[in-house]
């Protein structure tokens, strides 16, 4: 029997840090029996799967969907189909097929049975409907960084914020695997866009990939804390301000974000990177760091500030999704977007691909690449 490897957290650690260092753990894996494949299974063999910011949260139980342990994280792979059950249409999917899991239905941002069953890992089994076909254009690295990071921005622009042609939208965070995404579903949309980081290479990187303006938020000489972007916003804007911000940061980058808003902008909060604490360590939960915003700004500027819980209302309403599918899958058959991944690790070296990401050397995505077995 084939043996693979899997990547095994056991509980929570009471951090990011303490799980990579003291909890996860790289186990044997042999490879599942075919005969024992249920009939609406399929058995992938994974060649890639991304390393998200929610993955990273997800080891000390800080994100809102807690996973039965032990578990396998990792909630987007790709890879190959070796196997699939009696009642799998051949016609749809078939053995060989290159296939990327949808995180909404297998793998541990899902709901029911294969919760457990993630991308860090030689093989997973997942239900038939848990698998789309990926795109050609695609690689294996990229196809394990589509949907998430390009649903995420479909749904604050289109379902949220309402973004139309013409108007800017600052993003913050931009060279982060959403931000990235955002940068390209804006220009889609027919939008402007302003980018913020806080490095200046990356945000070469992020202007080559389609922002029109790029503003880095790193400290200024003689200055501490977050420069007053909102300055240079409204001096590329006209004085206007900007109509929509896409903001992933959090704290004092959301502040000066939602100062750059002109009169009735509209502000769509997809995370607060720059605060990991909001809930505590461990899996005890709550929500004793809560992410601040400044109602005196809203009330002062008539500002629309919303939450764009793309997973959550998907989950209430699985209609709302089936339109950014066919988007997206569209857009990427087209060769009109392309994730970005900017490292890559063997599974082996999931320390060095974890730290890379909490660091903030990535730009865009990251990946983990189990070694191929084939049946």
């Amino acid at each position: 029997m084939h043996q693979g490897k899997k990547l095994v957290l056991n509980k929570f650690g009471q951090d990011r840090e303490d799980a990579i260092e003291n909890i996860l753990a790289l186990e044997a894996s042999p490879a599942p029996e075919v005969g024992k494949l249920q009939p609406h299974e399929v058995l992938i063999g994974i060649r890639s799967a991304s390393v998200s910011f929610v993955d990273l949260l997800m080891l000390s139980g800080q994100y809102q969907k807690m996973p039965p342990l032990p578990c396998v994280l990792g909630m987007e792979y790709s890879g190959v189909v070796l196997a699939t059950g009696s009642d799998v249409d051949g016609s749809k999917l078939a053995v060989g097929d290159r296939v990327l899991s949808d995180f909404l239905v297998t793998g541990p941002r899902s709901n029911g049975a294969y919760q457990g069953d993630g991308g860090w890992q030689t093989f997973a089994v997942a239900p038939e409907q848990g698998v789309h076909k990926l795109p050609d254009c695609l690689s294996f690295d990229e196809g394990c960084n589509l949907l998430l990071n390009y649903e995420t921005p479909y749904y604050a622009f289109i379902n949220r914020a309402q973004l139309r042609e013409g108007e800017t939208v600052l993003i913050t965070g931009a060279s982060g695997a959403a931000g990235m995404a955002a940068i390209q579903v804006a220009k889609l949309l027919g939008a402007n866009v302003i980018a913020t980081g806080r490095s200046d290479k990356k945000l070469e990187q992020v202007k080559k990939f389609g922002a029109d303006h790029v503003i880095n938020t790193s400290p200024r000489p003689r200055e501490e804390g977050i420069p007053r972007f909102r300055d240079e916003v409204k001096a590329l804007t006209d004085g206007r301000g900007v109509e929509v911000v896409f903001d992933t940061v959090g704290g004092d980058v959301s502040q000066e974000a939602m100062r750059s808003l002109g009169f009735g902008g509209r502000m769509v909060i997809i995370g607060w990177a720059q605060n990991t604490k909001v809930a505590k360590g461990g899996g005890k939960r709550g929500s004793d760091n809560a992410d601040r915003l400044p109602t005196n700004i809203m009330q002062m500027k008539g500002l629309f500030v919303m939450g764009s819980p793309m997973i959550i209302h998907s989950d209430r309403d699985p209609s709302i999704r089936i339109p950014r599918l066919e988007s997206v899958f569209k857009w990427a058959s087209d060769g009109l977007l392309t994730p970005v991944v900017s490292h890559s690790y063997p599974l082996e070296d999931y320390k060095r691909a974890m730290y890379a990401k909490i660091s903030g050397k990535v730009n865009g995505g990251c990946v983990l690449n189990p070694e191929p077995f084939l049946l």
